[in-house]
């Protein structure tokens, strides 16, 4: 008969996989320090030793790390998706860069299709509550600031999606995701409209979501990052034509 007899699971082995399911859904992140000994062991209802024999499994599998006299934190595991070299190359060539954005809006359509569907409450009280953040920061005029949520906006809506393999793949991106965020914005600055444009489109972003209006979230994303692509060409189309202009110039003085 294929039947064997039920052990009861060990302790240590419930605690490794309550803190690999937090890791996985992206709760406890890349860097965290985890609460004290004492304290974890005390939140989890467990002993000490079979607390300590859990941390050694997660150290053993990659996921924790130790730092003397500091702790467990979880370990870096997702690193980069790119190279630094790679991150640079990318940046300084269009087609790349408009590559990227045309990943993102892809992505982040979907993502949004899918947290305006299957994201909880909670989730998308998340992302209003990003938004207005967004807001108050528009209003004090803090430009760097708006560029940071802007960022925390974009992954709320990929959390909420509830994808694991999207959501560690982002955030595993996220210094690409953050630079582009910032060039983006410090370029489309210069134009006098722009920031409150942009702030009326992750408004309609957050809108459609808070409305549970999938269809509509993601035309939102879409529409927002095309915006963001098209202002970055008229931008760099504009300091060619400047740069042009003052060869012109140079020559027209020359004699």
């Amino acid at each position: 008969m294929p039947f064997r007899p039920v052990t009861p699971e060990k302790l240590s082995a419930a605690v490794v996989r309550q803190i690999e399911e937090l890791i996985l859904r992206g709760i406890l992140r890349p860097g965290e320090r985890l609460p004290s000994e004492r304290e974890l062991a005390e939140r989890l209802g467990v002993s000490r030793p079979s607390l300590r024999d859990a941390i050694g499994q997660l150290q053993e599998t990659g996921l924790l790390s130790s730092r003397a006299g500091a702790g467990a934190y979880v370990a870096d595991v997702l690193g980069s998706a790119f190279s630094p070299a790679l991150l640079d190359l990318f940046g300084r060539h269009d087609e790349a860069v408009f590559d990227y954005l045309s990943f993102r809006r892809d992505l982040e359509g979907l993502a949004a299709d899918r947290a305006a569907r299957l994201g909880s409450d909670t989730d998308l009280k998340v992302v209003a509550a990003v938004f207005a953040k967004m807001e108050a920061a528009h209003a004090k005029r803090a430009s760097d600031e708006e560029a940071t949520l802007d960022a925390q906006f974009h992954m709320a809506i990929i959390e909420a999606s509830h994808n694991v393999v999207m959501l560690h793949m982002m955030r595993s991106m996220y210094e690409l995701l953050r630079g582009g965020v910032f060039y983006n914005r410090k370029v489309m600055f210069s134009q006098s409209t722009t920031r409150s444009t942009l702030l009326d489109q992750h408004r309609a972003i957050n809108d459609a979501l808070q409305a549970r209006d999938a269809a509509g979230a993601r035309t939102a994303v879409e529409a927002h990052l095309s915006f963001v692509e098209t202002a970055l060409r008229d931008q760099q189309m504009a300091q060619r034509h400047e740069g042009i202009a003052l060869q012109r110039l140079d020559h027209e003085t020359e004699g």
